[in-house]
């Protein structure tokens, strides 16, 4: 039969993609770039990068899910709720970030 998977593979593996689409959202560099260069002269580019990044975390939390393995505790609470809503809306890429702190601060 094939390999055994450790246990902390679907760990790391939604560590990276959460890491990916953090660093898509704040225009760092990605795979993706090194993918499609010749995209980065397009105006729609961050937008794809993003879509892609976001496309990843939700397939890895849905194999997480699949398999009953834990993954919120690597999210805030917002954090979480983005992600079963599934949509990638601006809401999600304005306010990945915030925390319930940083928003009671504001006003």
């Amino acid at each position: 039969m094939g390999k055994e998977i450790p246990n902390d593979f679907f760990e790391t593996k939604l560590n990276e993609a959460k890491v990916h689409f953090e660093r898509a959202l704040d225009c760092k560099h990605t795979d993706f770039d090194d993918l499609y260069p010749y995209m980065i002269e397009h105006p729609q580019f961050f937008w794809y990068k993003r879509y892609v990044a976001w496309s990843e975390l939700l397939t890895v939390v849905k194999l997480c899910k699949e398999l009953d393995m834990a993954w919120e505790e690597q999210f805030t609470e917002q954090q979480v709720d983005y992600i079963n809503k599934r949509v990638m809306s601006s809401k999600v890429l304005d306010y990945w970030f915030e925390t319930n702190d940083s928003r009671e601060h504001v006003g």
